[in-house]
């Protein structure tokens, strides 16, 4: 099964923020069998919005998970942009815009804002693509939004990395089944991944099991992620790899 990211920000493309949603974002999808074959990030533009999201679904992941753009604020697009790429309108979600006032006038109540009534910046908020599920923001005002469409499951999330966080594993993961993959870090114990490669075609040939090098320079060790069904099966890799003359350690 194949899924694809697409996170949104101009700070994002300026280098004023590190994308660590998208990381985030592929290490649970790869949990559940979901191989990422493609991230993206854009600009808060509706036009680059819209294209990126119809690249995309053109390309068929079973999965399209967006993060950011969902705020208040005149350069919070990303809903209007998702509802223009799949031709939907965008219609107010009354059970939004009461968790939203509801947000709101606890931050009142604790002293944190001064004015606890809905303006229009925060209403905007509330409007989902038509059709679209809302999905639960425990840690901000945003709601997110699953969407099915042409068969691809779309999952809009908020940008900041806490309420994205809470989102995808509260509301998304559950919709994505069971746990299906783990993975192991190991340092193997050797010089070059020259001589590595031969015993990694072999293990891959012989387990159900993927396997990514990671080289942290010449010298003594390269970091590999070993990624299977089972901790059965990625210790037989492991045992089968060692017995080829690998030294490994756990973790990197």
């Amino acid at each position: 099964m194949f899924a694809e990211i697409l996170t949104i920000g101009d700070e994002l493309l300026t280098g004023n923020t590190v994308d660590s949603n998208s990381a985030f974002i592929a290490q649970k999808l790869t949990e559940r069998g979901y191989w990422v074959r493609r991230k993206t990030t854009v600009g808060d533009d509706v036009e680059e919005i819209k294209t990126a999201v119809r690249e995309i679904l053109a390309r068929k992941p079973e999965v399209i998970i967006i993060s950011g753009g969902l705020g208040p604020t005149h350069d919070d697009v990303t809903m209007l942009a998702v509802a223009e790429a799949i031709e939907r309108k965008l219609v107010l979600c009354e059970e939004c815009l009461e968790r939203i006032r509801k947000f709101y006038r606890e931050l009142y109540e604790k002293g944190l804002i001064d004015n606890p009534e809905l303006n229009e910046a925060r209403k905007k908020m509330a409007y989902l693509p038509e059709g679209a599920e809302p999905l639960e923001n425990t840690e901000g005002a945003a709601p997110g939004a699953y969407i099915e469409h042409g068969g691809v499951k779309i999952f809009v999330l908020p940008g900041m990395p806490r309420e994205m966080k809470a989102m995808l594993e509260e509301e998304v993961m559950q919709r994505l089944g069971e746990r299906r993959f783990i993975q192991r870090k190991l340092l193997a114990e050797i010089t070059d991944e020259s001589k590595l490669a031969p015993i990694l075609i072999e293990a891959l040939k012989k387990f159900r099991v993927r396997i990514h090098s990671s080289p942290k320079g010449f010298g003594r060790y390269i970091g590999i992620i070993v990624f299977g069904e089972s901790e059965e099966e990625i210790e037989r890799a492991k045992a089968f790899m060692e017995s080829r003359g690998i030294r490994f350690e756990e973790g990197w």
